[in-house]
């Protein structure tokens, strides 16, 4: 049955002509926006604020690729992070502190990709002799959330779609150069309007035969 079907994906070529990425998905109903692709390749182009939390010791960006989506496509949620110059971070792998970690609460209509971090660095502790990983300064933690491509969520959006709210929390532990504070959390919140699929077919001559 699906013998000939086009798959979603993208090339990003340099000006040289190298492919230096691709991004493909195994299932042609789950694919990528292209502005989710640019978010990942240039954040600074391919993101849109749409709100900014304070918490103890950082600030947060929310950001998103896209305001809009359909049913299976994928769009990028971003947490970018802004410390104090001397406070600090506990990143993913960090053995007896309190981790970073975005948290997302899951909803039946979205699909929650894992959460990817950047690269950390590793801070030495000579008070206690120990090495640890974490961030300092800005970075940003992106979720990808692909929206369900079910045919009985198609049918529930009607013609002029729904708005869905996905909401979690950053949970971390700021330390500074004399003391580590309590872990904290603060909210977080990105909103996602969802259009059905525009299934008018192709005129008869050019569909596939």
């Amino acid at each position: 049955m699906q013998k000939g079907f086009g798959r979603p994906g993208y090339f990003f070529i340099d000006r040289n002509g190298v492919i230096r990425e691709k991004f493909f998905e195994a299932k042609y109903r789950e694919r990528l926006t292209g502005n989710s692709v640019i978010a990942k390749l240039f954040p600074e182009l391919g993101e849109e604020v749409t709100e900014t939390v304070e918490g103890p010791h950082l600030q947060v960006a929310l950001e998103q690729s896209d305001a809009i989506g359909y049913p299976g496509t994928r769009v990028t949620l971003a947490a970018a992070v802004r410390l104090p110059s001397d406070v600090h971070v506990y990143a993913p792998g960090a053995q007896g502190y309190k981790a970073i970690k975005l948290v997302v609460d899951a909803i039946p209509q979205m699909e929650l990709k894992p959460a990817v971090y950047p690269p950390s660095k590793i801070l030495y502790l000579p008070a206690i002799k120990e090495r640890v990983p974490v961030f300092d300064g800005s970075f940003r933690i992106i979720q990808d959330v692909k929206v369900s491509s079910s045919s009985e969520f198609w049918g529930s959006l009607g013609k002029d779609g729904k708005i869905f709210s996905l909401a979690g929390k950053l949970e971390y532990q700021a330390c500074d150069e004399t003391k580590c504070y309590l872990p904290t959390s603060v909210p977080v919140k990105w909103q996602l309007q969802v259009f059905p699929l525009d299934r008018t077919r192709a005129p008869e001559n050019i569909r596939h035969k």
